[in-house]
């Protein structure tokens, strides 16, 4: 969400953040309905001064002992006139927000232009891309080989882009799991959370999925909406909050089923474990200070790196363009893990920085020190990794000709010492 008057004050730098972000000008008829929606309730406030003036008349009156139906009637109008302006006022004002409610953050200036993946940025690399004296296989290969990766029961079950794992993989998801939150609290003083998986519309609508965003999710007959991400219950933590100075920043992390609908994605990833309808997930959030989010958002993504190279994952890190950014973000970093099976990078974790976007959204604010007013905050939010991904990673990087998997060293405690996964026989 926007702060109209900056959009009254800058109309020209408003619609250039909407040209990045492949948008036509949008200031003009915004401007147009809050002018609209000004007048009318400067006009309901005259109405109300000019009651206030007439309604003095009635006692004046009735101490002379004068008829006073005619100024009581003259009043009564004006009750009537001002609670129709005030209604039309909030009919505008419901339309100027929801014209605001669909338009994407605006980009940080040092964001790359452009209009699709390719256009994006890489920044660095780390690791060694592994050589193999055999063809690399992909993960549902090796997964479905040892008999512990099942897309089709779990197509019997719930359909397709479900997957049921089993055995050492089933473990090995738990014990990734197990080892990002060991490290993100640990290491990098994350605060656990373990938070609703249900959530309702305004939680959704503060982080920006909805309204735009409707149709990527899944929704319960009660009305609660299955989280696409734990970044939407973590960050709604501090919704319609005023929160003291010293409360900054604040980390949360979190390890949940996310559940999506993958509308626009038909046809992609139709095998395997990248693109399904229910993952696991360890999502990093934080609420900052506006002059500290910068380094917030460099902080989270070096500790989103510190998971890949604890695992010894190679992986790159790219600066998504204008075209790719997500809707609520003006800054993102993606990392990418390589995928021998598939010979490339795949993304493991995006870090967004969103500034005051979704704060406004939220109406989340801080008190600074010595000061009566308030500020919005900024939030940032980050995989840390998405541990389906990372499974994958896993298989793919440390794959061995025989169909077996090594154990990375970091796992093993978490795997109860087992070294190699083998053929579930």
């Amino acid at each position: 969400m926007f702060d109209i008057k900056w959009i009254r004050d800058n109309p020209e730098a408003f619609d250039a953040g909407m040209k990045r972000r492949g948008l036509d000008g949008q200031s003009a008829a915004i401007l147009a309905a809050d002018a609209e929606r000004r007048k009318v309730q400067t006009e309901a406030q005259e109405v109300q001064a000019e009651r206030n003036k007439i309604a003095k008349q009635i006692g004046a009156l009735k101490a002379k002992g004068e008829d006073a139906s005619a100024v009581i009637e003259e009043v009564a109008q004006s009750k009537q006139r001002q609670a129709e302006l005030e209604e039309q006022s909030k009919v505008l004002s419901d339309k100027v927000d929801e014209m605001l409610s669909v338009l994407p953050n605006i980009p940080n200036d040092d964001v790359p232009d452009g209009e699709t993946e390719d256009d994006n940025q890489e920044l660095r690399k780390w690791g060694n891309i592994p050589s193999f004296d055999f063809e690399p296989r992909q993960h549902f290969e090796i997964g479905e080989d040892l008999g512990l990766m099942d897309f089709e029961t779990a197509a019997k079950i719930s359909g397709s882009r479900f997957v049921v794992l089993s055995g050492a993989l089933a473990r090995l998801e738990r014990a990734l799991a197990n080892y990002m939150l060991d490290m993100h609290t640990g290491e990098f003083e994350f605060i656990e959370v373990n938070p609703p998986a249900l959530v309702r519309d305004a939680a959704l609508y503060g982080t920006g999925q909805l309204p735009k965003f409707a149709e990527d999710l899944f929704k319960t007959e009660q009305g609660h909406w299955m989280i696409p991400t734990a970044e939407v219950p973590l960050t709604n933590i501090v919704r319609e909050e005023i929160i003291s100075e010293s409360y900054l920043p604040r980390r949360y992390t979190a390890m949940t089923w996310c559940f999506r609908a993958e509308a626009g994605a038909a046809g992609k990833d139709t095998r395997g474990m990248i693109r399904q309808h229910q993952f696991t997930k360890v999502e990093m959030v934080v609420v900052a200070k506006p002059e500290n989010s910068e380094a917030e958002h460099e902080r989270m993504t070096a500790c989103a790196e510190a998971i890949l190279k604890g695992l010894n994952l190679p992986y790159r890190v790219v600066s998504l363009c204008t075209g790719d950014l997500g809707f609520s973000a003006r800054k993102t970093y993606d990392l990418e893990v390589w995928l021998p099976g598939q010979d490339t990078y795949r993304e493991i974790s995006s870090v967004s920085n969103c500034g005051d976007f979704q704060a406004r959204r939220m109406k989340a604010r801080y008190r600074p020190e010595g000061e009566k007013g308030t500020r919005f905050v900024h939030t940032l939010n980050g995989s840390g990794l998405a541990v389906g991904r990372t499974l994958v990673a896993v298989l793919e990087n440390y794959q061995q000709e025989d169909g077996s998997v090594i154990v990375p060293d970091v796992l093993k405690p978490y795997m109860g010492g087992l070294e190699v996964i083998e053929k579930n026989v």
